[in-house]
C-alpha cells in the first residue's frame, strides 16, 4: 500500500480567478429587460433573479458551446413543459412557488400540461423575462466547468433559505473526484 503522504502523491492545489460578467438578458428578452445580449461564448453561467437590491441564484449551468445556443435549447424545454416554472413575484419575496413541475412529472402528466398550457406558458414568459444572467467565460475543458458547476450548486444547497430553497434539486452534478487536485476559486 503506497504512503499517500509522500510528495509524489500529494495533489497540488491550483488557483483560478473567475470574472463574472453581467447581468445579461435571456436571449430574446433584451428589449423588455433593458439588459445587453448574452455573449456567444462558452462558460459557466448563473441564472438569477433580482432580490433585495442584489441577485438570488436559481441555477448554475455550463455550456461548452456558445451560451446563446444553449439558452435557445433551454427556452424550447421551458416552453415544452420539461423544466420547472416558478412564480416570479414569489421569488422576489424569497419564496419558491412552482407554477409547473417539469422533469419526470411533466413526462408522466402530459395531459395536465396541455390542459394548463396557457397559464404555464404565461409563467414561462414572465420567468424568462425576469432572469438576470451572469457568465464566467472559460475554456471548455471537460472537467473544469463540471467541477465549478457542482461546487457552486453544492454551496447554494448548504446556505440558509432562501438561497438554498430556490435552486432546483436533482441536477446531474460532477464534483471533484479524489484523484483530482483541488482548485481554489
Amino acid at each position: 500500500m503506497p504512503n499517500l503522504e509522500t510528495p509524489h502523491n500529494v495533489l497540488e492545489k491550483h488557483q483560478l480567478t473567475l470574472r463574472w460578467q453581467g447581468p445579461y438578458a435571456w436571449p430574446g428578452y433584451e428589449a423588455p429587460s433593458g439588459l445587453p445580449a448574452l455573449p456567444p461564448v462558452p462558460g459557466v453561467y448563473l441564472q438569477t433573479f433580482e432580490y433585495q437590491g442584489g441577485y438570488l441564484i436559481y441555477l448554475v449551468g455550463l455550456s461548452r458551446r456558445p451560451l446563446t445556443a444553449r439558452f435557445r435549447e433551454h427556452r424550447r424545454h421551458y416552453r415544452a413543459g420539461q423544466y420547472n416554472v416558478l412564480e416570479v413575484a414569489a421569488i422576489q419575496q424569497g419564496q419558491r412557488r412552482e407554477v409547473w413541475h417539469g422533469w419526470g412529472y411533466a413526462r408522466a402528466h402530459p395531459e395536465e400540461f396541455e390542459a394548463r398550457k396557457g397559464e404555464i406558458l404565461e409563467a414561462v414568459e414572465a420567468q424568462l423575462a425576469a432572469f438576470r444572467l451572469f457568465v464566467a467565460q472559460l475554456d471548455p475543458a471537460p472537467r473544469l466547468m463540471e467541477r465549478l458547476e457542482a461546487a457552486l450548486m453544492g454551496h447554494l444547497y448548504r446556505l440558509p433559505a432562501p438561497f438554498s430553497t430556490l435552486p432546483d434539486r436533482g441536477m446531474y452534478l460532477a464534483p471533484r473526484r479524489a484523484d483530482e487536485a483541488p482548485i481554489e476559486v
